[in-house]
């Protein structure tokens, strides 16, 4: 009798990557775990960064937002694969798919090495690393830390690879009620311990590209734009970039004197700061509205540009769809959308 097959073949075009995944995990997890890294954000159907489409092959599709894959775009072919396990042999067609050499993904133990408060909601936390093993990312990249029962909570590196001598930099927003965050606002202290894996994600600077460069942050999605912009400082990338930088209020741009900093050191780095819902005693003079939005005012037609894109999912939608409409082609829209708990809840 045949036994049943416990692996499948998965090929990705049109890099030529391939993988086995079991049938009991993902595709992404089987991807990541063999180095084959695919464009990817939550993990948990929420982002739908993840979305590839099927060129052959089954496959059975867990629980997702409509948001993250319409139902016209999966009658079309396409799929999740943070949440898709396959059925059959599958070949996929993804354009973002890491190189050969893909970083190791790690687990490992962290002190806390200092905390200060950026703004009211925003702790910047300072992570010391192990002395005895390296720890690699590319900037733009995130971490998860492993918490009780089996649950994590993702924060991306605020600092570029450079700097990991110095240890991680997150910023880390106070959700009250948070698992996670309420620990960091309440009990979290220097020098306790925490556990974490990484790095994750595919949001990183492309480098064989010359086109200028829309770096969009909300919020704390201000954290890995900031390790971009010190890498391309280390490295000596010189494409024109400019950073929109979008908040209700004032103090929501937290590093706002670090950003100003940084343009006098840095002739090809502009910086537009948007604020949407200004009190009268907060005296804001500068752009008002909606973040995404100040783009398009400034550069209607995108169809020369690269975006990276970071942080509350309504954001990061609202540019996708506003920006292709502008000509942006879809493969130079490159995102993290920072899907609280919440927001992973509605599938």
């Amino acid at each position: 009798m045949n036994q049943p097959t416990s692996h499948f073949h998965v090929s990705v075009a049109p890099s030529g990557r391939s993988f086995t995944v079991a049938t009991d995990e993902t595709i992404l997890a089987a991807g990541i775990r063999q180095g084959v890294n695919l464009p990817y954000g939550c993990k948990d159907g929420a982002c739908g960064s993840c979305k590839c489409k099927l060129l052959s092959g089954q496959v059975t599709l867990g629980a997702h937002q409509d948001k993250a894959l319409s139902a016209d775009e999966a009658a079309q072919g396409y799929i999740l694969t943070c949440c898709a396990t396959a059925a059959s042999d599958v070949a996929l067609e993804s354009r973002q798919v890491t190189p050969e050499g893909a970083l190791p993904v790690k687990k490992m133990p962290t002190r806390v090495r200092q905390m200060d408060k950026l703004s009211d909601d925003v702790m910047r936390v300072q992570l010391q690393l192990p002395a005895s093993e390296a720890f690699l990312y590319r900037a733009g990249q995130y971490v998860e830390f492993l918490l009780k029962d089996g649950k994590r909570r993702s924060y991306s590196m605020a600092n570029a690879p450079h700097h990991v001598d110095q240890g991680l930099e997150l910023h880390i927003r106070h959700m009250p009620g948070g698992l996670f965050t309420d620990q960091v606002f309440g009990t979290l202290k220097e020098k306790d311990i925490l556990r974490i894996e990484g790095p994750y994600g595919s949001f990183y600077l492309r480098e064989d590209s010359a086109k200028p460069i829309i770096l969009l942050a909300s919020g704390t999605g201000f954290a890995p734009i900031k390790a971009l912009i010190e890498h391309m400082q280390h490295a000596g990338i010189q494409r024109p970039a400019t950073l929109y930088w979008g908040g209700r209020h004032p103090a929501d741009l937290y590093l706002d004197n670090w950003v100003r900093s940084k343009l006098t050191e840095l002739p090809w780095l502009r910086y537009v700061p948007v604020i949407s819902d200004a009190l009268p005693n907060e005296y804001w003079s500068g752009r008002s509205g909606f973040v995404h939005l100040a783009v398009l005012q400034d550069t209607p037609d995108l169809s020369g540009h690269q975006v990276y894109a970071c942080g509350a999912p309504i954001v990061v939608d609202s540019a996708r769809r506003d920006y292709l409409a502008a000509g942006l082609p879809a493969d130079e829209f490159f995102a993290d959308a920072f899907t609280t708990e919440a927001d992973k809840t509605d599938v």
